[in-house]
C-alpha cells in the first residue's frame, strides 16, 4: 500500500525524536499547509532524554519527559511502526506495523533521524542481565528495581542475598553514565531515612571506564573535581578499568574484582541505528571506516546526505546517526551526538527542505558549541559554558539550577514544563516519592495468582 498527497510536497520524517520532532514543526511553521508531513516511529511520543537521569533518581515522573507526537505535531500525519527498508533509488520506506502489516510509504524529502541504540559489546552475560539508560522505561525499571531492592533488603536476614540486592553497578562514565549513577546514588542515601534496618556503609555503588577519566567533555580540572565528589559520595569509580564478564549476575572486572550485584546499567558507547547499517535493508551511504563516526550516514555540511555519485538532493541526515562536519570546529571534525546539536540540525534541515521548495539555495549547518552541563543528584552540579572564547566553569548549586532551567526551557510543550515544575515544587514540599512499582513489568501477576486460588505459578 502507497500513501499519497496529492500534489503537495511530501516529507517523511524517520525517528520521532529531537531531530524529528523539531524538524516536523519546523517545517509546519514555516510551510505551513502548503507540505504534507509523516513521522514514523515505534513509539508515539518523544522522550527528552536529558531528564533521564532524574527519572531514574525518582525527581521527576517518567509521564513528564514524554512528548506526545500527535499532540505537539498538530496536522503532521504520525505512523507508529518500524523502519524495514529504505529505498532511496525509488523515494519510498517500507514501515512494518502491528500484526505483520507493512506499509509502503512514498515521499519527496526523506529526514533520517534514527538517533542511536546501544553498543554491546560481546562479554559474557552482558546482553543477558544489563539494561541500557537511553528509553523511558529503562530509567523507570532502574528506579523501581533500586527501591524494591531497598525493601528487600530490609527484611532479608541473609548477609549475601541483602550485599548483593544493595550493590548496583553501572558502566560507562560520559554524562549518559555518570549523571545516571550520580543520580540514582542521590535516591537511596534520601531513601535510607526510611530503612532504619539499613545503613549507608551497606549500599555499593559501582561505577566502570574503560578511560584514565570520566564525563570527557567537560576541563580536567572539572572531571577531577566531579571525580571526587563521586568517591567522597561512597561511589566506588573504577577508571581504565573494563567488564570482563556479568554471568548469573556475578560482575568480573579487568582489575581482578569480583562481586554479586543485582543492577547492571551499560552506557558505554552508542551506535547509529542499526537499520542503515543492513545493505538488505538501506541502500544510503554510511561511513564504513572504523571509528565513532562508523555506521553513520555520510552528510554534506548543508545536511544532505553524500551518495556515491554526489549529494542526494532530497535527504537529509541529522543527530546521532549522521556524520556531520563541525564546521564551527575546524577541519575533518564532526559533531558531536548531543542534543545541542541535534536540535540546531534539525532546524537547519527544515530551513533548507523549506528552501529547496521554494527554489532558494541550502544553507551550511554551523553551530559553536554552547558549553555542556550535568546534574549530580539535588542541588549538585557541574557546567562549562562558552562564551566566544572564554570558558566559564560553574559548579556545585549554581550548575545544578542552570542545568535544570535550560532543561525546562528545551522540554517540548508548556504543558509538559509545568508538570516538570510543579513535580519539583512537590518534592521540595514532601521529598521525592520512594515508591518503586517493579510489578509493571508483570501487571496480571495479582489476577494470575487469584485466579490460582492464591497459589504461586
Amino acid at each position: 500500500m502507497t500513501n499519497t498527497f496529492g500534489g503537495k510536497p511530501h516529507v517523511l520524517i524517520l525517528g520521532g525524536g529531537s531531530v524529528g520532532s523539531t524538524t516536523a514543526s519546523e517545517l509546519r511553521k514555516t510551510l505551513g499547509a502548503e507540505v504534507a508531513i509523516t513521522v514514523v516511529d515505534p513509539r508515539p511520543y518523544m522522550t527528552y532524554a536529558p531528564f533521564l537521569p532524574e527519572v531514574g533518581a525518582g525527581s521527576i515522573d517518567p509521564r513528564n519527559v514524554l512528548a506526545p507526537l500527535r499532540k505537539v505535531l498538530p496536522g503532521a500525519k504520525v505512523v507508529t511502526g518500524a523502519v524495514s527498508a529504505i529505498r532511496s533509488t525509488e523515494n519510498t520506506v517500507v514501515v512494518d506495523l502491528e500484526e505483520d502489516e507493512q506499509l509502503e510509504i512514498a515521499y519527496d524529502y526523506l529526514v533520517v533521524g534514527l538517533g542511536a541504540v546501544p553498543r554491546l559489546l560481546p562479554i559474557p552475560g552482558l546482553a543477558e542481565n544489563a539494561i541500557g539508560f537511553k528509553q523511558i522505561e529503562e530509567a523507570t525499571a532502574v528506579r523501581d528495581r533500586i527501591l524494591a531492592n531497598l525493601a528487600e533488603a530490609a527484611t532479608t536476614k541473609d548477609p549475601a542475598v541483602r550485599k548483593r540486592l544493595l550493590t548496583f553497578t553501572f558502566i560507562g562514565g560520559g554524562f549518559a553514565g555518570g549523571e545516571a549513577v550520580a543520580e540514582t546514588e542521590d535516591l537511596v542515601r534520601d531513601a535510607l531515612r526510611y530503612y532504619p534496618d539499613l545503613h549507608a556503609s551497606d549500599i555499593r555503588f559501582v561505577l566502570v571506564d574503560g578511560a584514565p577519566f570520566i564525563f570527557p567533555e567537560l576541563a580536567e580540572d572539572q572531571r577531577a573535581y566531579v571525580l571526587n565528589q563521586l568517591r567522597e559520595r561512597g561511589i566506588e569509580v573504577k577508571l581504565e578499568t573494563f567488564l570482563n564478564s556479568a554471568e548469573n549476575g556475578v560482575i568480573k572486572t579487568s582489575d581482578g574484582d569480583e562481586f554479586e550485584s543485582d543492577l547492571l546499567v551499560w552506557n558505554a558507547g552508542v551506535k547509529p541505528a542499526p537499520v542503515l547499517a543492513d545493505p538488505e535493508v538501506s541502500d544510503l551511504p554510511i561511513v564504513t571506516e572504523r571509528g565513532p563516526l562508523m555506521g553513520k550516514l555520510e552528510s554534506l555540511a548543508d545536511l544532505r546526505v553524500n551518495g556515491a555519485e554526489g549529494p542526494l538532493d532530497n535527504v537529509f541526515a541529522a543527530g546521532d546517526c549522521a556524520a556531520v562536519p563541525d564546521l564551527a570546529s575546524g577541519e575533518g571534525k564532526f559533531c558531536p551526538p548531543n542534543a545541542q546539536h541535534a536540535v540546531r540540525q534539525a532546524k537547519r534541515v527544515a530551513d533548507n527542505i523549506a528552501r529547496s521548495v521554494q527554489g532558494r539555495p541550502l544553507v551550511d549547518y554551523y553551530h559553536r558549541n554552547l558549553g555542556v552541563m550535568a546534574t549530580l543528584g539535588m542541588y549538585k552540579g557541574v557546567a562549562l559554558l562558552q562564551l566566544g572564547d572564554k570558558e566559564i566553569d560553574v559548579r556545585g548549586l549554581p550548575a545544578w539550577v542552570m542545568a535544570r532551567s535550560y532543561h525546562v526551557y528545551a522540554m517540548p510543550t508548556l504543558g509538559r514544563k509545568a508538570s516538570v515544575i510543579a513535580g519539583w515544587a512537590t518534592n521540595l514540599i514532601s521529598r521525592r516519592d520512594i515508591i518503586g512499582i517493579p510489578e509493571a513489568e508483570t501487571p496480571r501477576a495479582a489476577f494470575e495468582y487469584a485466579a490460582n486460588t492464591g497459589k504461586k505459578k
